[in-house]
């Protein structure tokens, strides 16, 4: 089978069940490798982490942002998003700049440098997925859907916002 170009081997679905559930935690173990494999690479070539690109990404598509926005579209808690624009300010890619109506509200924007970046930088790994999964029927897309939604649902996974 060809997926984007490149040649996808399928893994025969075991018939036993203990084989089967290990066959899909495995699966699981590889999705979070790839996203550990891909923030090295960023972090290696551009100095910033997956979560510190998502948080730039956000504010390249969306302008200026409060910290709670950011952690809403990078889908991270607020307190997380803290961290993350603290390192990017010290980085120099984002600054943060208070609201001329309200002194209180601040927001977060993008320097030249940050925007620069973002501009070259390559997308997350949730934009190739995504152009992966464009790729699939509706069918396909639904399978996989509805079985994302049951291993949240059994990891009781909040949805955030």
């Amino acid at each position: 089978m060809s997926f984007n170009g490149e040649s996808v081997n399928l893994v025969p679905i075991p018939n036993e069940t203990k084989d089967v559930i290990e066959e899909i935690v495995f699966q699981i173990r590889r999705l979070i490798q790839a996203e550990e494999y891909h923030t090295k690479a960023l972090n290696k070539k551009y100095q910033v982490s997956s979560p510190q690109l998502n948080c730039l990404m956000a504010l390249y598509k969306y302008g200026p942002l409060p910290p709670s926005q950011i952690a809403r579209h990078i889908l991270v808690e607020s307190s997380t998003v803290t961290g993350i624009i603290d390192r990017l300010e010290q980085k120099g890619y984002v600054k943060r700049v208070r609201s001329s109506r309200d002194r209180r509200k601040i927001f977060i924007e993008l320097t030249d440098s940050g925007h620069m970046l973002a501009s070259d930088a390559p997308p997350p790994i949730q934009l190739k997925l995504h152009d992966g999964l464009k790729m699939l029927n509706r069918r396909e897309l639904e399978t996989i859907l509805e079985g994302l939604y049951m291993l949240t649902n059994l990891l009781d996974v909040k949805k955030n916002g």
